[in-house]
């Protein structure tokens, strides 16, 4: 057995991979969002909130991949800026839950024909066929060590 085979470089690891694919994606899709300058971040949020459903920041953040301090900084700017709002939980008033506004309802609107345009870029390079089949291998990858 050969050494690099025992000792692979970083670049044939799965999680360096991984994590490649998610820097130039989100890269991509930054670029997309500039044009209404949202942050890939703020568009996760206004995506998970989307629902109408308030969320709690333990659940926001679990959702949008985030920790609780860079989450609350995000909200804090996002509430700021009208896009967001808190209210407290009626059934535990120590929580507060997040909402979209009507605000940032309408810039997830907006926001959804540039994500889905990235999404048909990648479908487009890499074949329909191919990118449901890595979806599905992601997933089950997900549930499979979460």
């Amino acid at each position: 057995m050969s050494n690099s085979t025992a000792n692979p470089p970083i670049t044939g690891h799965l999680v360096y991979l991984l994590a490649q694919a998610n820097r130039e994606i989100n890269r991509q899709l930054e670029a997309r969002l500039s044009v209404e300058g949202v942050p890939v971040e703020r568009w996760r949020i206004l995506k998970v909130l989307a629902d109408g459903n308030g969320k709690s920041m333990g659940e926001l953040a679990d959702a949008v991949l985030l920790n609780h301090p860079t989450l609350t900084k995000i909200i804090d700017r996002m509430a700021a800026d009208a896009l967001v709002y808190r209210i407290s939980d009626p059934q535990d008033r120590r929580k507060v839950l997040i909402f979209s506004s009507d605000r940032g309802k309408a810039l997830a609107r907006r926001l959804d024909p540039l994500v889905q345009s990235q999404e048909a870029h990648i479908a487009g390079s890499y074949g329909e066929p191919a990118t449901r089949e890595l979806k599905r291998l992601l997933e089950t990858l997900i549930e499979r060590t979460g």
